[in-house]
């Protein structure tokens, strides 16, 4: 039985649990074919106008989410039925009008939403191109509750095609495009708690741009209480150094919503909560390494103390922020150190 690493209720049966972190890319040459390409969902396309058909599609199957885009050369009238608590959001990149879901115009700043167990229509004109994320119900009800502290029952848009500005809709296209392509361009499997970052991320984006609602305004705190916020947050990041604590966890250690997080970074030290909590890291694996040569350790040792896995980001992480590569201070301290009186246990490079 898998476990989501966000609760610790076991899964229902409606989204399939990836083994891990892939994306797929497929070509269909009739419209049947594609409706099948589309993983989970239940759904039939028919062509409405001549000549040969071409789908493309991209899918990112993620444990509780599904990312995808379609692309489609000719008009289609499409059935489709996501399964049961799970939610779509579909986001067309083509020209206002000329898509429609359920008879309704899905205008040029908006996204087309539908819950999952109920059968609904869409029609696309020729030369469509649409984003889709399917995430499960129950994910996104914990992931508002835990991480933007809005209950979801009370605030899941009630109508097919909702409104959220051209500027939004082309950022959220833009953060679903790279997704998909650096997953595309990923040799290697994801880390299942690599993964639930990722899909927290897509959530987060779903909420910034507008497609569910934020949490009513509360009052942010009090300078002090501003600071304690992330004074706490650094300890916390400290305290699990050999780990990548990500912003959804914090808010749920922290008890607080991920805007007032956001807020209280911003207020106090003029920059989101993860550059920051990702520049501590890289600091404390800098003095580590400026040490290292004391206690003979490697670069990856370093790296995976301070939670860091993937050495490629780490080395470029760590050169974006202090303008030298990792090895670069590690030797930097081995030649410091290499002198008669020095401690003698150095590296044999």
């Amino acid at each position: 039985m898998t476990i989501d690493t966000l609760s610790d209720t076991p899964l229902g049966p409606t989204l399939t649990p990836q083994p891990s972190f892939r994306v797929q890319t497929c070509v269909a040459h009739d419209a049947d074919e594609q409706a099948r390409n589309l993983h989970g969902w239940s759904q039939t396309y028919d062509q409405l106008t001549a000549g040969c058909f071409v789908g493309g599609l991209t899918e990112l199957c993620l444990d509780h989410m599904q990312v995808f885009v379609e692309t489609t050369s000719h008009t289609l009238r499409q059935t489709c039925e996501v399964q049961k608590d799970a939610y779509w959001f579909g986001v067309p990149t083509c020209p206002a009008g000329s898509g429609r879901i359920d008879a309704q115009v899905i205008a040029g700043d908006a996204l087309a939403f539908r819950p999952g167990g109920i059968e609904f229509e869409l029609l696309t004109s020729a030369g469509y191109e649409i984003f889709g994320v399917v995430v499960k119900g129950e994910v996104l009800r914990r992931y508002a509750a835990e991480v933007e502290r809005v209950g979801l029952a009370d605030h899941v848009p009630n109508t097919p095609v909702v409104p959220i500005g051209m500027a939004r809709k082309q950022q959220l296209c833009a953060t679903l495009r790279q997704l998909l392509d650096d997953g595309a361009a990923r040799g290697t499997p994801l880390s299942s708690v690599a993964r639930n970052n990722l899909q927290a991320s897509v959530l987060a984006s779903l909420f910034d741009v507008g497609a569910l609602p934020a949490s009513e305004p509360v009052a942010m705190p009090a300078r002090p209480r501003r600071q304690s916020i992330v004074s706490e947050a650094r300890d916390y990041v400290l305290i699990n150094r050999e780990r990548a604590v990500s912003v959804p966890e914090l808010c749920e250690q922290l008890h607080v919503s991920r805007r007032t997080l956001q807020y209280c970074f911003q207020d106090v030290l003029g920059m989101a909560p993860a550059t920051y909590l990702r520049a501590i890291r890289l600091n404390g694996a800098r003095r580590d390494l400026s040490n290292a040569s004391r206690e003979s350790r490697s670069v990856q040792d370093v790296a995976a103390a301070w939670g860091f896995w993937h050495l490629s980001q780490f080395a470029t992480d760590y050169r974006k922020l202090f303008g030298m590569r990792p090895s670069d201070t590690l030797k930097a301290a081995i030649g410091s150190h290499h002198h008669p009186i020095a401690d003698k246990r150095t590296f044999a490079h």
